[in-house]
């Protein structure tokens, strides 16, 4: 195996997606780990420190939203960049996705290569 591209948190509550998404981060040589919410995800993000966060929007507990904004106020995570997966493909959402600061807002259905793409885009840059 070459060495790895990355780490990576996976936030979805549906498993299937969140599978597939870790799946294929996986086969492209990241490290993954996942979280089946908003609230799994803040409280395994400092163990598992990773360059980039796939992040469901729409979850029970706490949605995308709060979370990236949580991560983003918080000193300890405010480095990670963010890509937000979602079905909410609205101007407004986008809008508020980059008031929040987030990196990347992909729409579901996503194409796996676009993902790929854009979290090892991520993964490789220097947060601004």
């Amino acid at each position: 195996m070459g060495e790895v591209l990355g780490r990576v948190l996976v936030v979805d509550d549906d498993e299937v997606i969140r599978q597939l998404i870790a799946v294929n981060l996986s086969l492209e040589g990241f490290e993954v780990a996942t979280a089946t919410d908003g609230q799994d995800c803040l409280d395994r993000v400092l163990d598992v420190m990773p360059d980039v966060i796939t992040l469901d929007v729409m979850m029970p507990l706490l949605d995308g939203w709060v979370t990236a904004q949580k991560l983003r106020t918080e000193e300890a995570t405010s480095h990670i960049k963010v890509v937000l997966i979602t079905a909410r493909a609205q101007d407004d959402d986008k809008r508020r996705g980059r008031g929040i600061g987030v990196d990347a807002y992909l729409t579901k259905p996503f194409d796996p290569a676009e993902l790929i793409e854009v979290v090892r885009d991520l993964a490789s840059s220097p947060r601004a």
